[in-house]
């Protein structure tokens, strides 16, 4: 009885990998299919997203820690969105050394927007499940960015492939 146990595991395990590697490419096409109507790069998109998705402002080195990109790299995308007009840099009211990345409202309002409308989608979808299955959706998709993260923080200390 456990040997069937087990093969019923190792298929479901081989199908959510399946399942997670045609999940991650739809959200990076489709991610890139926000950024296109947009008129912006696809990691400023992202960018957005994590200055939006929490209450602290974040600095150009913390944006660079999430991200994974260099400090240089992390500066010219503050600079584009901040030429977009869709954050300003501020500067730390406790640590005045600080300067802060923050969303400009009314020109974020229009990357809303398109969540928005999108987000139609998304709320039909997660109606079709239970309470407790939606706790279990968020906590795994808690996990994954924290795996994710972990991950990018590995991947950037080892060598280069030839």
């Amino acid at each position: 009885m456990i040997h069937v146990t087990d093969s019923r595991r190792a298929r479901l395990y081989r199908e959510l990998s399946a399942e997670s590697r045609r999940y991650m490419a739809a959200y990076v096409l489709f991610n890139q299919a926000v950024a296109d109507h947009l008129g912006l790069h696809p990691t400023d998109v992202q960018c957005l997203n994590l200055l939006t998705a929490g209450p602290e402002r974040l600095t150009v080195r913390q944006i660079a820690d999430l991200t994974g990109l260099t400090t240089g790299s992390a500066t010219r995308l503050v600079d584009r969105l901040e030429r977009g007009g869709y954050v300003a840099r501020t500067p730390d009211r406790q640590d005045r050394r600080r300067v802060l990345v923050t969303p400009v409202p009314d020109r974020v309002a229009r990357v809303t927007e398109v969540w928005d409308d999108l987000g139609r989608g998304w709320q039909a979808l997660l109606d079709g499940h239970t309470e407790e299955e939606l706790e279990a959706i968020t906590r795994h998709m808690r996990q994954v960015g924290d795996l994710g993260h972990a991950q990018m923080r590995y991947l950037r200390s080892r060598p280069k492939p030839d």
